[in-house]
């Protein structure tokens, strides 16, 4: 997806050296500690043959024949798993004024439930390897793996594994397949990109898809406790700072995310530290939605900037980790199973 940062904070460096507490033993937890319940296990080796299946489908650039394949399939499965399917179908104008034919794709578990949560991703696919260094490339449509077909595919295995539990989560979970996200103009973006007056920002054709969504609410009424947007969850190594925005619009989500994360083990991946703001999916559901959403985002601790093949040719099945995988996938079960 075409993000970038507006900014990092001075202060990464010096808590990226700060270690982490221990944790408290179960016999020493206080008293008025809620007890934590378990959730059912995550299957890394599901969760990678749905990207990979979604990246056989080639490109999913929006107006082509992949682009209609992969959403009937994203379609096909939710509804395998149980989930009440919605589908809104829109046409997205893009910052070059071309006409595509989106689709959001919404799939509901627990539909009676009243509190809910949202889980997201973008499915599509960049229509050009804009970062690429071989120039003769940069034309070329990205197959995506890590950036759109990751997330998608952790929540398709969150789906699936939510429906053959004995036990299931308390909440709702809608989970939203955002279209329409990575058609826009990087350059543009990383040179004229600035906060506009009030809650709206220039998103230079970037989040068609959540834009629309957060307009046009897939059910009249509908809210949501919070929200959780995957972007770019499944490269090998992968590292996720406490976004920027995340932080500016919904700190107490961010930080019991995080904290799931590191009780399960997975710190080497949630790292407590702040990153910068990027703009991404969870920013319309925020300003127009109202309803707190963060972002799982993949950027390099430190340094700042995404992973390697981040809008080039080699975003393929060969960055892809189950281990990356599972961190996410597991700290998201158990994030909707203590609500």
């Amino acid at each position: 997806m075409s993000r970038f940062f507006f900014s990092i904070l001075a202060t990464a460096l010096i808590m990226a050296a700060c270690k982490e507490k221990p944790r408290q033993s179960d016999a020493t937890q206080p008293a008025d500690q809620p007890v934590q319940v378990t959730a059912p296990p995550f299957n890394a080796d599901s969760a990678y043959t749905y990207i990979d299946r979604q990246v056989a489908f080639g490109p999913r650039v929006p107006n082509t024949p992949a682009h209609v394949a992969t959403g009937n399939y994203l379609v096909a499965k939710l509804k395998q798993f149980g989930c009440e399917v919605t589908e809104q179908n829109f046409v997205a104008t893009t910052w070059d004024s071309k006409k595509l034919n989106a689709r959001n794709i919404i799939g509901t578990i627990n539909p009676q439930a009243t509190k809910r949560i949202v889980l997201a991703s973008h499915w599509d696919s960049r229509p050009q390897a804009d970062q690429d260094p071989d120039k003769a490339d940069q034309s070329k449509p990205v197959t995506a793996a890590n950036d759109g077909a990751s997330g998608v595919g952790v929540l398709l295995e969150l789906a699936r594994t939510i429906q053959q539990a004995q036990k299931k989560p308390g909440v709702g979970i809608d989970i939203i397949f955002f279209d329409a996200e990575d058609w826009g103009n990087s350059e543009k973006a990383a040179n004229d990109f600035e906060p506009a007056t009030g809650n709206q920002y220039d998103y230079i054709g970037f989040c068609l898809g959540s834009r629309y969504w957060a307009k046009n609410l897939h059910k009249p009424g509908y809210t949501a406790y919070f929200g959780i947007l995957l972007d770019m969850v499944g490269a090998k190594g992968a590292t996720f700072a406490k976004e920027g925005l995340s932080m500016q619009f919904a700190p107490s989500v961010v930080n019991k995310v995080w904290q799931t994360a590191s009780a399960a083990g997975y710190s080497q991946y949630f790292i407590d530290q702040p990153g910068g703001q990027i703009t991404d999916d969870h920013l319309a559901p925020n300003t127009i939605a109202k309803i707190p959403m963060i972002d799982i985002i993949h950027t390099n601790a430190g340094t700042g900037g995404f992973f390697p093949a981040w809008h080039t040719a080699d975003d393929n099945m060969s960055n892809i980790d189950r281990g990356t995988l599972k961190a996410v996938g597991q700290t998201l079960l158990q994030v909707v199973y203590n609500e």
